[in-house]
């Protein structure tokens, strides 16, 4: 009995140190931050804590040079909303989706005006100047939310502008209506008074794509397996610890914590399968710059997702947190 105690015991440090060397042979995983937003969730959560190897944080301001950077190799994974990950993949990118995360929140992607405007519906937009950034998911709810009420982009004027400048724009009059997201619309709504003219809840997916690099998928595995489910248990902290992450976000960004807790307190996260429906959803995004002419020429995303990690992040594939039916 003593015997077989003791091997057991051998065994199971031999094991523990086989697990030590392999950690500390796995290679950095180089993240692709944008406004410190990944690392913030990682950090509040508590998952950083205890990563059997090192990540590297890359700041990036916008989406935009964040999968320029994906597309050069100079990162293994970031964080892209539908149509930035649409024009990554455009360009060329080799990437996969690895993780998405679902996020439904009470102001997430709004079409919002002045509080004293005399528009009450988005037919009301016809022959008026609608702010949003060219390309952005904010100009992709414009147009489907023209085409929900029967109307054209043609109808409409675009003013393209980043989100600083866009606010500027809706209260000097200078633009009618501004198509943004969070946390944008909570700061214009809570500090300004602005109105919701148009939701787009059901005209949206509101989905978070984590992508990585063919090249990371190959040879960082181990990491990536290890990191999606980091992903998937900070954004399930959040839903439960709204002011904490509120805190946290507010150190980095600057702005009020009222205003992180306004959006964190409203949105629920929750993981999303990679299915058919999923990729056939953001085709529909694809399709639909293609036919507006934001894109040049088409774009088949369904090279860009990798259906394994579904197991990596213990989901199944019938497995769906919300509805991805909603651009269909």
């Amino acid at each position: 009995m003593l015997i077989r105690t003791f091997m057991t015991s051998l065994l199971s440090a031999s094991v523990l140190l086989a697990s030590l060397v392999s950690a500390a042979d796995l290679e950095p995983l180089r993240v692709a931050n944008q406004k410190s937003s990944l690392k913030v969730l990682l950090e509040a959560a508590g998952e950083l804590d205890d990563v059997p190897y090192r990540i590297d944080f890359s700041e990036f301001a916008a989406a935009a040079p964040l999968g320029e950077a994906l597309n050069a190799g100079a990162v293994d994974i970031g964080a892209l909303g539908d149509a930035p990950y649409v024009f990554a993949l455009g360009a060329g990118a080799p990437l996969k989706t690895v993780s998405i995360t679902h996020a439904d929140g009470r102001f997430s992607t709004s079409i919002l005006v002045p509080k004293d405007s005399p528009l009450r519906s988005v037919t009301d937009l016809k022959g008026k100047r609608i702010v949003t950034n060219r390309g952005s998911i904010g100009h992709f709810l414009v147009i489907r939310a023209l085409q929900d009420a029967g109307l054209k982009t043609s109808d409409v004027t675009f003013v393209n502008l980043l989100p600083t400048d866009a606010r500027s724009a809706l209260e000097s009059g200078n633009a009618d209506a501004w198509s943004t997201w969070d946390p944008y619309t909570t700061i214009a709504i809570t500090q300004n008074g602005a109105r919701i003219l148009r939701k787009g809840d059901d005209l949206l997916t509101n989905h978070l794509y984590l992508a990585a690099t063919n090249k990371a998928i190959a040879d960082k595995r181990p990491q990536l397996d290890d990191f999606v489910q980091r992903i998937d248990r900070a954004w399930s902290w959040v839903n439960s610890h709204p002011r904490e992450y509120a805190q946290a976000q507010a150190k980095v960004t600057g702005l009020p914590v009222e205003v992180h807790l306004a959006s964190a307190s409203n949105t629920d996260f929750q993981p999303v399968a990679i299915t058919d429906a999923v990729i056939a959803n953001l085709q529909n995004t694809a399709d639909t710059y293609l036919a507006e002419g934001v894109l040049t020429r088409p774009v088949n995303v369904s090279q860009g997702f990798d259906k394994s990690f579904n197991a990596s992040r213990h989901l199944q594939v019938e497995q769906l947190a919300a509805s991805t039916q909603k651009q269909q």
